[in-house]
């Protein structure tokens, strides 16, 4: 390696050490199962903001957006971030108070024992079908973390694919097993800033490369449909093409998976004092905007270094690698130069982790916690159950080792399945199941069933078919979970007394 990929890998390790030493160093904290998967309902306002943001945006903040306006300009990316951002709002504004009180309320310290707590589902088939939906998505979900890290270290330092990507793994599965909830969160924080550092730092150097922000304007504002919002650029005809009201909504509709997102949702469930929620509110919503409008910059100022002949061209997925290589040429400007750039890779480090630690949590609870404690009824110690809890998050840690082998699988595709898996099973149930008292377990059940089973039929049978139907799969599973979930609850019976006075009780807290 040469001094600068010395440096940046230095840099890169000993931020990996940071994040073991964090996670041994909470470990003391967590005495029960709710501290390992809850952190004891302690988190301040800064931490449950920045955390449920960090685990919640993974690498497509600095990489998926940064390469989408790298390629076809601010369309594709600016309705993504307009979805995601409402979503954002939208679920501390309307989700996260509630939820809040309901889960303290029914003492759940999970999303799926919440779902059987709320609805008096005594022998748990709520649980062990949510359970079973967070495994399935979740643990492809985190191979496709560990095989970000994995492709970042092979293309910056020539190294093996698998040793790369086995090492981050260790590492991520190591603070999280040793730390549980307190440790991904505490992590989170520290790696969100990380991450913020790094897109300020690349968008300043990037612009000066660049000849400044006049240049970088001047060149992308010569591009055909690359400033507008109602077109996309084509970099391989250099036209525009048109960016319609399908793909729109398509795009906009990324948001709602914010509802059925476990890992955040657990934020909400964890924060200290529910008044602090107003503040963690806006500190979550102010940084998405602006990190998000950032990495979108990033992107344009990265097709201005191009012009330049700063950094090469970038086709089709390489462009995701923008930051990596303006990283590159940072790091070649000195010793100084190659730390600050191993900082700016930490940072694409950082937005992996924080997404696969929440989610190795999150499936090893659906197993220890709620599928062999509440739907089996294995009655153990705490301390044995925290064990096993421990042994099952290495378990699917080990699982997501294996699916990540193959260097060549898409990360933001599996990405991409993951969020729309999620947001169309849990969304629809759990915005129903916290504002709507006439919801029954029956109409719940249909509506994780019927969602699960849209999205696989849309992506593989439906979207293919093109046309009025290339719609993300997300937005009708929605609705069709919705619909069910709404049609069942009013044609079977109603809630039982003790789930109604259980909902009043939650509905007149001020």
């Amino acid at each position: 390696m040469s001094a600068a990929q010395i440096g940046m890998f230095v840099t890169m390790v000993v931020y990996l050490v940071a994040m073991l030493g964090m996670g041994a160093a909470v470990s003391k904290k967590n005495k029960t199962v709710g501290d390992f998967y809850l952190g004891g309902r302690k988190l301040g306002p800064f931490v449950t903001a920045m955390s449920a943001e960090a685990s919640d945006m993974s690498s497509y903040l600095l990489m998926g957006i940064p390469g989408l306006a790298y390629l076809s300009g601010i369309a594709d990316a600016g309705w993504t971030i307009i979805g995601l951002a409402a979503g954002t709002y939208i679920n501390w504004l309307v989700t996260a108070k509630r939820i809040r009180r309901y889960t303290e309320t029914t003492g759940s310290i999970t999303v799926p024992a919440f779902f059987s707590d709320r609805y008096g589902d005594n022998k748990n088939i709520l649980t062990f079908i949510s359970a079973v939906i967070i495994v399935i998505f979740f643990v492809p979900y985190t191979a496709s973390g560990f095989a970000g890290c994995g492709k970042l270290f092979a293309s910056l330092f020539n190294s093996d694919y698998h040793i790369a990507m086995i090492a981050s793994a260790i590492v991520i599965i190591g603070y999280t097993m040793l730390g549980g909830f307190l440790a991904a969160s505490t992590t989170d924080f520290v790696q969100s800033i990380i991450m913020t550092a790094a897109l300020i730092i690349i968008l300043l150097f990037g612009t000066m490369k660049a000849g400044g922000p006049g240049a970088v304007y001047d060149n992308a504002k010569g591009l055909a449909g690359y400033f507008s919002m109602l077109s996309t650029h084509n970099p391989e005809t250099g036209d525009a093409s048109p960016y319609g009201f399908i793909r729109i909504v398509s795009t906009l509709a990324w948001g709602l998976g914010y509802f059925g997102m476990p890992h955040i949702l657990l934020r909400f469930m964890a924060i200290e004092d529910d008044s602090k929620l107003k503040l963690s509110r806006r500190v979550a919503t102010i940084w998405v905007l602006i990190s998000m409008a950032v990495s979108v910059c990033i992107g344009v100022v990265g097709l201005g270094m191009t012009a330049k002949g700063e950094i090469p061209v970038l086709h089709g997925s390489d462009s995701e690698t923008v930051i990596i290589k303006i990283a590159d040429l940072l790091a070649s400007h000195g010793a100084l130069c190659a730390v600050i750039a191993g900082i700016v890779l930490s940072g694409i480090l950082a937005s992996t982790m924080s997404t696969a630690d929440s989610q190795l949590l999150c499936a090893s609870s659906s197993i220890s916690s709620d599928i062999l404690v509440k739907c089996f009824h294995v009655h153990i110690s705490e301390k044995k159950l925290m064990t096993i809890s421990r042994l099952a998050l290495v378990g699917i840690g080990i699982i997501g080792v294996l699916l990540a082998w193959n260097p060549n699988s898409s990360v933001f595709q599996i990405v991409s399945f993951a969020w729309a898996g999620f947001g169309a099973t849990f969304g629809p149930v759990m915005i129903l199941a916290l504002f709507w008292k006439r919801s029954n377990k029956y109409g719940a059940l249909a509506g994780l069933i019927s969602g699960g089973i849209m999205i696989f039929v849309w992506k593989f049978a439906v979207r293919p078919l093109g046309g009025a139907f290339d719609i993300y799969e997300l937005l009708p599973s929605f609705l069709v979970a919705l619909l069910f979930d709404v049609i069942l609850s009013l044609a079977t019976k109603a809630p039982d007394k003790k789930v109604i006075e259980t909902y009043e009780k939650v509905d007149s807290m001020k």
